[in-house]
C-alpha cells in the first residue's frame, strides 16, 4: 500500500504517482520543477515523503491513494487487457492509469452489467472488500425473461444452492420480488457471474443486471460513465 509518509526517491515518487517515467522525472527534477519543504531539489536521488513535495508549485495528486466510486455503463470490461475491448479504466485520467500500484477494480462487473463499481490502488482494500470473510453486502437488480417464483426466496436464503462446477453452495442471499420479472438480490460473496448463474440454475435467464449498492455506498444519482472520489476510510476496519 502506498503511503504519503514513506520516504522515497523523488524520481520513483513521481513515476509511481503516474506523472511520467522515471527518466522524465529525473529531467523535471534537474530542471528545478520539484521542491521539498519549499526548497528546490535538483538531485533526483534525493528522498522525501510525498506530503513534503510540490511539482510546479502544486501538491502531488492523491499521494495517499485512490478510492473511486464509478457508475459503470454496460459495454465496458473490468480488465487491463486491451484485447478484451474498451474498459472502465478508459474513463479515468491517464495519470491515474499509470499509477504504481495499479488502479484496479474491487471485484468485477461483467461487460453486460451496469452499476456501482469501486476502483482503488490499495491492495488491502481489494482483499478486505472481496473476501467472503468480511461479508460486505452488494445489492443487484435483475430483470428476467420469465415470471419469478416466490419459491426462489427461501431457496436463495437457505445457502444450499449449488451452482454448476462449484464445490460449495452459495452463501445465503436475500431476494425480493419487485415485479413479476424483476428482483433485487443481496449477496455477501462475488462468484463468477453469480446472480446470472443462480437464476439460470432455476431455468430463468437474466436480461439486465445492475448493481445499486456496495456495502454502505450507493450511486445517489451519479450518471452512467461518471465517477467520484471517496475517502479511503469509507470502509472502516471492524
Amino acid at each position: 500500500m502506498f503511503s504519503p509518509c514513506v520516504v522515497r526517491r523523488l524520481d520513483q515518487l513521481l513515476a509511481n504517482l503516474g506523472y511520467c517515467s522515471r527518466r522524465d522525472a529525473r529531467a523535471w527534477i534537474q530542471q528545478g520543477r520539484v521542491t521539498v519543504r519549499g526548497k528546490v531539489v535538483d538531485d533526483f536521488g534525493a528522498k522525501a515523503s510525498a506530503t513534503d513535495v510540490l511539482l510546479d508549485g502544486e501538491p502531488l495528486d492523491h499521494p495517499d491513494g485512490l478510492l473511486i466510486l464509478l457508475h459503470k455503463p454496460t459495454g465496458l470490461v473490468c480488465s487491463h487487457d486491451e484485447r478484451e475491448g474498451p474498459s472502465v479504466y478508459g474513463l479515468l485520467s491517464e495519470r491515474w492509469r499509470r499509477r504504481n500500484p495499479t488502479v484496479t477494480s474491487i471485484g468485477r462487473l461483467d461487460k453486460d452489467t451496469s452499476g456501482l463499481l469501486l476502483l482503488t490502488d490499495q491492495s488491502e482494500l481489494v482483499h478486505r472488500l472481496t473476501s467472503p470473510k468480511y461479508k460486505v453486502p452488494k445489492i443487484y437488480r435483475a430483470t428476467l425473461t420469465r415470471d419469478l417464483s416466490p419459491d426462489l426466496i427461501p431457496l436463495f436464503a437457505r445457502g444450499t444452492l449449488l451452482l454448476k462446477d462449484e464445490a460449495s453452495p452459495c452463501a445465503p442471499a436475500d431476494m425480493k420480488i419487485l415485479s413479476p420479472r424483476e428482483a433485487e438480490v443481496t449477496l455477501t460473496e462475488g462468484r463468477y457471474h453469480q446472480v446470472r448463474r443462480m437464476f439460470a440454475s432455476q431455468g430463468n435467464e437474466v436480461l439486465a443486471l445492475h448493481r445499486s449498492n456496495f456495502g454502505p455506498l450507493e450511486l445517489a444519482g451519479l450518471p452512467a460513465g461518471q465517477w467520484r472520489l471517496l475517502p479511503l476510510d469509507s470502509f472502516p476496519k471492524t
